[in-house]
């Protein structure tokens, strides 16, 4: 693919969840640029970051609040088409394992450093190293080759479908070469967007605030002189806050959707980007020799009431699935949304033709917040004869504890985009989602095929889902319903295809 635009679209920034509480030096704080003239947005946010270095961005909203310091390579628009940013174009070779980037010849960073090829090499071999979250991003990364001071090659070990969205996402950020691997960049953001940390104004865990550059390279860009995250864990607190005008917007759940409606808020509709479910990681049996069993597996899925949960969890605001991979993908396959009926006789038939007629135990990691969603399932599951054991975890730890192969499971949401960008982040050997590096030679054939088909995968992709969902290697509830609400007559918003909050570019003072 050749991309050779060079206009980056207008329209903002704005962040989803709480930005962390930073203190620490190391740049200027910034002041309103002559373009910023759109007043304060004030985001109702849902939790801090734990880190500001780039590398630790994640997907969905947790992308979202680094757009506020940092830009991408390669912007998504409102459409999910992808744009030049600090790239004005890019081409692959024949092979697609060799892609060239030429950048913008007129930005700097906050601390006055300079973007360049220099930046980018050195911003992708830190990432290769320290990324955790999102490593599998440059998975097939094998070298960068700085040309000139605005063009770089990126030398692949195969080709890579993702690779161009990927520099869209975490990977794509660009930090400050003199801050790269610092300390103070888990506290700071260095980066060359639109807004920099005031630090004198952010109080940890209760608030953050971030003020207009005034030497932004896109100041057209910057539609708010201020961007104000309150730091709000609790839904209601949210929903307080809009209805008072404390915030402008704020994500928030099923239980606040008609009140949200009833106060005359806008909510983002048509808006399913993210699978709720169980992510099973001892696929092997590590930790629990029972999930070794394809049959254990599949019985979980069938002790689960979909519909019943939806209703329950959601107040109908969801649909039901057994699939991993959304519609959009590419990989959706219509029946597999009931390939597993609610079926408690049929699962406790499952566990005694595997051996385990008494019953078996899962640990499942309870993320503060999450009881009753934990309660009902260890009803449904009960029924089953399986007992599921809420183990606590502290958020901020839960990533890491993934990657050191902790956990037998996962309760939580996970976004469902593009077919190849879900591979990478739930099948690939060694990928977070896939700690314990569970394979089988025909997933891994499909896989490799998929890898070289590009965008032509479709089929092999609908494959790929069938595999996972026979084999069970994770039990997927429903598609929730994202409720985003926002004060229309303060500002726009438009919804971000696969991704739970607008990003910062689809925000903007009200018409």
């Amino acid at each position: 693919m050749k991309f050779t635009k060079t206009a980056v679209a207008a329209t903002l920034i704005v962040p989803a969840l709480a930005l962390a509480s930073c203190t620490g030096g190391g740049q200027a704080e910034g002041s309103a640029g002559d373009d910023a003239s759109g007043g304060t947005l004030t985001i109702g946010s849902i939790q801090d970051v734990s880190s500001w270095a780039a590398e630790d961005a994640h997907v969905g909203h947790g992308l979202v609040p680094y757009q506020a310091p940092y830009d991408t390579l390669i912007r998504r628009d409102e459409n999910g088409e992808l744009q030049p940013m600090l790239a004005t174009s890019w081409e692959y070779d024949d092979a697609r394992t060799t892609l060239t980037l030429e950048l913008r010849d007129d930005v700097t960073f906050s601390d006055g450093a300079v973007f360049d090829a220099e930046a980018v090499k050195t911003n992708f071999e830190h990432f290769q190293e320290d990324a955790l979250r999102q490593a599998s991003q440059l998975a097939a990364l094998d070298s960068v080759e700085v040309v000139d001071a605005t063009t770089v090659v990126l030398h692949l070990t195969a080709p890579d479908p993702a690779l161009e969205f990927n520099l869209s996402q975490a990977a794509g950020l660009m930090a400050s070469p003199d801050a790269v691997g610092t300390e103070s960049a888990d506290t700071v953001p260095v980066g060359s967007g639109p807004y920099v940390l005031s630090e004198s104004e952010s109080v940890a865990g209760s608030q953050v605030v971030f003020t207009a550059r005034e030497d932004y390279w896109a100041p057209e860009l910057q539609q708010f002189d201020r961007v104000e995250f309150r730091i709000l864990e609790d839904v209601s607190a949210r929903l307080n806050a809009l209805q008072s005008g404390q915030a402008d917007i704020a994500v928030l759940d099923a239980t606040t959707f008609e009140q949200a409606e009833g106060a005359g808020l806008e909510i983002i509709d048509d808006y399913q980007v993210d699978w709720h479910g169980l992510t099973i990681f001892d696929r092997g049996g590590e930790l629990n020799p029972a999930l070794a069993d394809v049959r254990v597996r599949q019985a979980l899925n069938y002790a689960v009431d979909r519909e019943a949960l939806v209703e329950q969890n959601e107040r109908g605001h969801g649909t039901a699935t057994a699939q991993p991979f959304g519609p959009d993908s590419g990989a959706y396959v219509d029946e597999l949304d009931e390939r597993y009926p609610h079926d408690p006789e049929r699962a406790r038939e499952l566990l005694e033709e595997a051996g385990y007629g008494d019953g078996v135990t899962i640990d499942v990691p309870l993320i503060p917040g999450w009881d009753s969603l934990h309660a009902a399932l260890r009803q449904q599951l009960g029924e089953a004869n399986i007992t599921l054991n809420s183990v606590p975890v502290q958020f901020a730890n839960m990533f890491g504890d993934i990657s050191q192969r902790k956990f037998q499971f996962l309760y939580f949401n996970l976004f469902q985009s593009e077919a190849w960008v879900n591979v990478q982040q739930l099948l690939v050997e060694g990928t977070l989602y896939n700690p314990f590096g569970t394979s089988d030679p025909e997933l891994t054939g499909l896989i490799d095929e998929l890898q070289a088909a590009g965008e032509d995968g479709d089929e092999i992709a609908q494959q790929v889902n069938e595999y996972v969902v026979e084999n069970a290697w994770f039990v997927p509830l429903y598609r929730l319903d994202q409720v985003v609400a926002y004060d229309s007559d303060a500002i726009d918003a438009v919804k971000q295809p696969q991704q739970a909050f607008p990003s910062l570019y689809n925000i903007a003072p009200a018409a």
